[in-house]
């Protein structure tokens, strides 16, 4: 019997457009006799809308749609209520495949929502999500694993009534130049690198606009690479290594996803223990975290061949040209696999 499986799409963060991207991947790679795929978008706005066609997803007219649709958070229900017409039904539901990136999508909020509802969904759950979407709190996790990282201070907005303070704080404990990160944003929103105080006052400007902690940390110098994470409860496996040569001079959201230049490769070259290291590193941390399904960790990786960690991703990018997808075909799991296999893992995580 084939499952009800729900993609959910979109979402009201600035990773709106590419939520759309990935779930289109999604979609194209699930297989229509395994699965009754029913596509639910979430508006710029926050509006739910039941969506008839992938179609209506790649030319963007889904967000004109009149039906409303839902995940009910009733559990005896456990269904997708369907607004129309002045009624309402019930669509029963198997399994909610959430493609939504950034905040309201990856940070644990709307897994509260699969939570309450007991439906199965796939990705890691409301901890997980909630501890790897905020960078300080990440970092302080991985400090007691003892994987190194990138010196780090935490600065808070309501350090902005005496900011002086808080940049002395910085310059007393990280060189320049340093990065400036808001602590819960996706994609590299709201991040700088400031060479100077100047320009760390500016960058902590442009953070605070985005979140009210922000990240300040180290410049670690050396190649930018990845490792993409499948698990559940039992076994954590690791892919090999992917590479990021970005186009400018850090990976921000328009070198990812606009500037042509930026290029990912598939098992670079590079010493076998720091790859070795890498991976172990990636599992390590997504226990850590209490990750679940699918994860990406990133590293540096020093021309000495130290591996440094610098973040980690419960929701990655599932576009045509994301490095979770990818990572995992070159390590012998192609894409509509992998979907079954996340989609298994969830089931088995209510049974």
């Amino acid at each position: 019997m084939k499952k009800n499986v729900v993609v959910i799409f979109g979402g009201d963060s600035s990773e709106h457009d590419i939520s759309c991207m990935s779930a289109a991947t999604v979609i194209r790679n699930m297989n229509p006799e395994k699965y009754n795929i029913i596509l639910v978008g979430i508006t710029k706005e926050g509006k739910w809308l039941l969506v008839d066609r992938l179609k209506d997803i790649e030319d963007g007219s889904w967000r004109e749609g009149e039906v409303k649709a839902f995940i009910s958070p009733d559990t005896t229900t456990r269904s997708l209520v369907i607004l129309a017409e002045g009624t309402y039904k019930l669509q029963k539901v198997d399994v909610i495949f959430p493609v939504l990136h950034g905040m309201n999508g990856e940070d644990g909020t709307i897994q509260g929502l699969f939570e309450l509802s007991k439906i199965p969904y796939v990705g890691c759950g409301v901890l997980a999500s909630a501890v790897s979407m905020d960078k300080v709190y990440t970092k302080i996790i991985v400090d007691r694993l003892g994987i190194d990282q990138a010196k780090f201070v935490h600065v808070r907005e309501t350090d902005f009534d005496q900011l002086d303070q808080a940049m002395d704080r910085v310059e007393k404990e990280i060189p320049y130049p340093v990065f400036v990160k808001p602590s819960c944003a996706g994609s590299s929103k709201g991040v700088s690198k400031a060479e100077n105080r100047k320009e760390l006052e500016k960058a902590l400007y442009e953070a605070v606009k985005h979140d009210r902690n922000i990240l300040v940390e180290e410049t670690i110098t050396g190649r930018e690479v990845e490792c993409a994470v499948l698990g559940d409860r039992k076994e954590v496996k690791s892919t090999c290594v992917g590479e990021i040569l970005a186009a400018a001079d850090f990976y921000d959201f328009d070198a990812k996803y606009n500037n042509q230049e930026s290029k990912t490769v598939i098992d670079p070259q590079m010493p076998e223990e720091s790859k070795a290291k890498i991976q172990e590193d990636a599992r390590e941390i997504f226990k850590a975290v209490d990750g679940f399904g699918l994860s990406r960790v990133d590293f540096f990786l020093e021309e000495s061949g130290r591996v440094v960690f610098n973040e980690i991703n419960t929701l990655p990018g599932f576009t045509a040209i994301s490095m979770y997808p990818m990572l995992w075909k070159a390590s012998g799991l192609d894409t509509p696999q992998l979907i079954d296999t996340l989609i298994d893992q969830a089931m088995t995580r209510y049974r």
